[in-house]
């Protein structure tokens, strides 16, 4: 290549756009950083798509306040700007954002466009709020768009995910022209709300209409039966995907896993992750953090350091999920000192790493370790804590006795958080007030609940009552136990311990024949033990 060539290739817009790009994905803010002053500093920034390119780049690097300046010095005229900046705030998951964006668009004066309106729908289907999605959708039908192949398809996923499967149904079939991602998008609908069989007929219609399932397809139905617990259908699915010419990929091994640990099915789990290895196909994050659950649901600590030891050699624990998930499974395998070197070696530490590490205090009896680390987390900058967080601290303070500590924990969780209290967070609440033997109290607190309280919550208070000997309230909380669970014995068999210990014969012999009468279930438990040669 000669020298004016090399040069020519240099100052054109698509050399730099290039390399912002590769910047963007790797995620390397500082490199980027520099091309961009390197730009302003030869005044190579005037054009518009480098600007663009530099707004996908901060946003893929979470710096929302420097794509910001960056839209800001476009002219307001430009309407390509609100496309980049809110396409980028909705693929980078920003979704809260990209709606106010939106908004601030609008109050502008400007009209969304059929390139805006499919990334504002895409944040909508990832937010709570369900009645969002729809008046998006009112906004394309208004905009003219309805009809609109790209934004139907992004209806149908839209409503797919906010379960509501029938709403997707209607907007797919009103489609005048079906292509391979609305397609999809319909079967994906399907198997992510467990409705694997009617995504297989879908799947079927497809071929007659002369589409042919790629491996977006096979993914969603291998999902799909993996999520139903149906083995059987899940390995004839490899089997046909395969005799289709269509290999699978890293993701439809991933699906087998995680649907097998989520079934249950651990050893099958581990045998598909063998095989996978064996057939050359490279875990990724979400393969291990989907499989290590299958180590802590059984305590088999052996296979996860087996698994640990892969994702070290792989790179693959530098993922700040996957050592999340190493803390976690390490917690629910009594490897609690294992957790603790882990969570003090990592240099990178989200919500989920903190509350693995807090749990696994709390549950091994380090109260005091636990709410430790919770004042440290609320300490830290750009670490927010969430409802698990407090689970997890009010748990601890349950175990220790420290009423105090834990109410004060749980009035800041709404003063000082902005969290509304949920239903587990007051199980644990009632819990610990009545561990300390004020029943009164706990029943006044659930009275006073502003949500209806749930069997977990009045069981938290029938477990204090037992613990106390106070009959008179155990009988009022025992009623409201039983019908939320008019199927379980639990109620019937923490009475009738405690009409035993007062020396009611009567009554303990009464509740024997009810529990017998209304064929209640128990909950039976079980325990395991590991045997090594």
């Amino acid at each position: 290549m000669s020298l004016n060539h090399h040069h020519r290739l240099r100052s054109s817009s698509d050399y730099y756009a290039h390399y912002i790009e590769i910047y963007g994905r790797d995620r390397a803010l500082q490199s980027g950083r520099k091309l961009h002053a390197y730009l302003i500093i030869n005044a190579l920034l005037h054009s518009t798509y480098l600007s663009f390119k530099l707004i996908g780049f901060y946003t893929q690097c979470r710096q929302l306040f420097d794509a910001r300046n960056l839209f800001n010095k476009i002219p307001i005229s430009n309407i390509g700007r609100w496309v980049v900046l809110i396409g980028a705030y909705s693929r980078q998951g920003f979704y809260q954002e990209t709606l106010s964006l939106l908004a601030e668009m609008q109050r502008e004066g400007l009209k969304p466009n059929n390139y805006i309106i499919p990334s504002v729908i895409k944040a909508s289907a990832n937010l709570p709020d369900r009645r969002t999605g729809e008046i998006i959708h009112g906004v394309a039908i208004r905009s003219l768009f309805d009809g609109d192949s790209y934004i139907d398809s992004s209806l149908v996923d839209m409503y797919s995910k906010c379960g509501r499967v029938v709403k997707a149904r209607n907007v797919f079939d009103r489609m005048a022209e079906k292509d391979l991602v609305a397609w999809n998008s319909m079967v994906s609908g399907y198997a992510q709300q467990g409705f694997a069989r009617e995504a297989l007929g879908l799947v079927e219609e497809m071929k007659i209409n002369g589409e042919n399932p790629n491996i977006l397809t096979w993914n969603a139905l291998i999902a799909g039966f993996a999520q139903v617990g149906d083995e059987v259908m899940v390995l004839d699915l490899f089997r046909t995907m395969r005799d289709n010419g269509v290999q699978p990929d890293v993701y439809s091994w991933t699906s087998v896993i995680s649907g097998f640990v989520q079934n249950f099915r651990n050893n099958q789990a581990f045998d598909m992750f063998k095989q996978m290895v064996s057939a050359g196909i490279r875990p990724n994050s979400y393969t291990i953090s989907g499989l290590l659950p299958a180590c802590a649901t059984v305590a088999d600590l052996i296979r996860g350091k087996e698994i640990h030891g892969y994702a070290l050699v792989s790179g693959i624990e530098e993922d700040v999920f996957v050592s999340s998930a190493f803390i976690d499974m390490y917690s629910k395998c009594s490897a609690i000192f294992e957790a603790e070197i882990l969570f003090k070696k990592m240099s990178t530490k989200n919500t989920v790493t903190w509350n693995s590490m807090i749990f696994g205090y709390a549950n091994h009896g380090y109260s005091i370790k636990a709410i430790e680390l919770f004042n440290e987390m609320t300490e830290k900058k750009g670490c927010k804590p969430d409802h698990l967080t407090f689970t997890a601290v009010l748990t601890a303070c349950c175990h220790a006795g420290m009423v105090d500590v834990g109410q004060c924990i749980f009035h800041l969780m709404s003063e000082e958080h902005g969290i509304e209290p949920r239903l587990e967070h007051y199980a644990c609440l009632v819990d610990l007030i009545g561990r300390a033997g004020e029943l009164v109290e706990a029943y006044e607190l659930i009275k006073n609940m502003p949500i209806k309280p749930d069997s977990f919550v009045w069981g938290a208070l029938l477990g204090a009552c037992r613990n106390h000997g106070n009959v008179e309230l155990a009988e009022i909380t025992a009623k409201h136990v039983s019908e939320l669970e008019p199927k379980s014995a639990g109620s019937s068999l923490l009475m009738s311990s405690l009409y035993a210990d007062n020396g009611n014969w009567g009554d303990v012999e009464r509740l024997k024949k009810v529990t017998k009468k209304k064929r209640l279930r128990r909950n039976v438990g079980c325990s395991w033990i590991g045997i090594t040669t």
